[in-house]
């Protein structure tokens, strides 16, 4: 194995925790090895940053970086820092035109938008334990009061398959979207997932592209597994996840992401 340093990108839901929302103690010890290894460990997820600093507590990674919402916010960790972290990039887009087209779509629908390091806005409450932050209820229109990260959208009377056969047709224009294994919806603005705020980080960081590894299990993660030089699907992923990917690695319930972290390390 060669000792060159490595960008290392973990998404979190179904790769590095679990559907009981638990973490095993294989994975977290193996994010532990590749982080005393020297390589660059970095979150990446749907999540929004104040859900991911647990993660990142928890994991015991103080330094370094995340790449939030789908990567429409990239955070500095630093344990100087006032909150523990630093805004490094966000990157924003006006959600009027979006909203408004899947509101006819979708009018019982759930939306909500995105407050960067606070929580979010929304014109109902979602399901318990689906966001964290602050929850704040407001009318739909004062969703697109300022530029937002993302909108979420989140109808729990419809499918998953109804919503991708939905954005479709609809050909939702100017943003990129990701639905999610319920009958959720990511929309950010045009260009940006995951794949692009980890290639901003890769730049900064001066890895080889070929020095790149990805794990992860959902739609969302297509892209960041089209991009890496080593892109894995774990093994409950779907097709569309698994064709993106060069390798497909054990489920979440038989620790793939562990596997592949420890292929990382010195033999």
């Amino acid at each position: 194995m060669s000792a060159q340093r490595r960008l290392v990108a973990l998404d979190i839901d179904g790769t590095l925790i679990g559907y009981d929302g638990g973490m095993s103690a294989a994975v977290h010890d193996a994010v532990a090895a590749v982080l005393e290894a020297g390589h660059h460990v970095v979150l990446a997820s749907g999540r929004s940053l104040v859900a991911m600093t647990p993660v990142a507590e928890l994991l015991g990674i103080t330094t370094g970086w995340m790449v939030c919402s789908n990567g429409a916010v990239t955070v500095r960790l630093d344990p100087a820092a006032e909150r523990g972290w630093e805004l490094d990039q966000v990157v924003t887009f006006d959600p009027a035109p979006a909203l408004r087209l899947l509101r006819t779509e979708l009018p019982d629908a759930r939306f909500a938008v995105e407050d960067v390091g606070v929580g979010f806005r929304m014109n109902a409450l979602l399901p318990d334990g689906e966001l964290e932050g602050e929850h704040q209820v407001v009318d739909f229109e004062q969703l697109w009061a300022r530029e937002v990260t993302r909108v979420i959208i989140r109808d729990p009377e419809r499918t998953p398959e109804e919503f991708s056969e939905m954005a479709a047709r609809i050909g939702l224009v100017d943003v990129t979207y990701a639905v999610g294994w319920t009958a959720w919806m990511d929309v950010a603005p045009r260009g940006v997932t995951k794949a692009s705020g980890l290639e901003r980080l890769r730049e900064q960081l001066g890895v080889d592209p070929a020095a790149t590894v990805a794990v992860g299990d959902g739609r969302n993660d297509v892209d960041m597994l089209r991009w890496a030089g080593r892109g894995v699907a774990m093994g409950h992923a779907d097709e569309v996840v698994r064709a993106a990917a060069d390798e497909v690695t054990g489920t979440i319930d038989e620790d793939g992401a562990a596997a592949v972290l420890r292929s990382l390390l010195p033999r």
